[in-house]
Formats: structure tokens, C-alpha cells, sequence
């Protein structure tokens, strides 16, 4: 339940709290989440998500000023790889030569140049049935 752990917290405020991975890629790695239950970005109602990278991007800078990062990653995992049904930000704070590379997984490619094509056809597809609000 929210609140039973404890927590270092970095931001909390009347939408968002945020505070340190209990296990940091980096010291400063913080956890951004919505005080309201959503399970992942796609369940976050449309007017919540420019606050949520407000937030992120407020927390990306923060680390930049008070840790001396060079720069930082953002990412959001949405069910596979999500290790808590809750939706959640990752802020991590980044120097050059710190040791990750790209996103942390084998790259692949695509099959060839139809492949790719049709992958770019089926997500424009998708794109246009969505509304506009998102």
C-alpha cells in the first residue's frame, strides 16, 4: 500500500511524488509516480501526462544542478519489465563513460527495407484510429 515502505523522497506535491530506487543504477536513480492508481502511461488520463514529464523533466534537471550529472535517462516501462503494477518514471542521472550502454538490451535489426515499411505502415495505421487527445 502506498506509504507503508520507506522511502527517500526527493518531490511530493498534490499529484506526484518521487523518490530514490531502492536499488540505483546511479545514487540519485528516482522513481516518479501519479498519487492516483494508473498502471501504465497508456491507462494515464491525457490531461495527467504533461504534468508526469513536467515532473521528469523538473527531476532530470535537479540532477544535473545537484549531483553534477552531464545528462540523464528517462524511461517507462508499461507491463513487460514492469516489476510493480503501478505506474512509475524512471530518472536516472547520467555521465559520459558511466558504464550503460544504449538501452540496455540487444538491438536487432529489421529484416530488410519491407519489414521496416511495414512495421512504420502498421503503427501509422494504429496512430490514426487513436483520438488526438492523446
Amino acid at each position: 500500500m502506498a506509504g507503508e515502505a520507506s522511502a527517500e523522497v526527493v518531490l511530493d506535491d498534490e499529484g506526484f511524488v518521487a523518490f530514490l530506487d531502492a536499488r540505483p543504477l546511479f545514487p540519485g536513480h528516482a522513481l516518479l509516480v501519479p498519487r492516483v492508481h494508473r498502471e501504465t502511461l497508456v491507462d494515464l488520463d491525457a490531461e495527467m501526462v504533461g504534468p508526469l514529464f513536467g515532473r521528469a523533466r523538473r527531476l532530470a534537471r535537479a540532477m544535473q544542478d545537484g549531483l553534477d550529472a552531464t545528462g540523464s535517462f528517462v524511461a517507462c516501462n508499461n507491463r513487460v519489465s514492469q516489476s510493480v503494477p503501478h505506474l512509475h518514471v524512471h530518472v536516472v542521472p547520467r555521465t559520459p563513460k558511466d558504464g550503460l550502454r544504449g538501452f540496455f538490451w540487444p538491438r536487432q535489426r529489421y529484416a530488410d527495407d519491407d519489414h521496416r515499411s511495414d512495421v512504420a505502415a502498421a503503427l501509422r495505421a494504429a496512430l490514426a484510429t487513436q483520438p488526438r487527445s492523446w
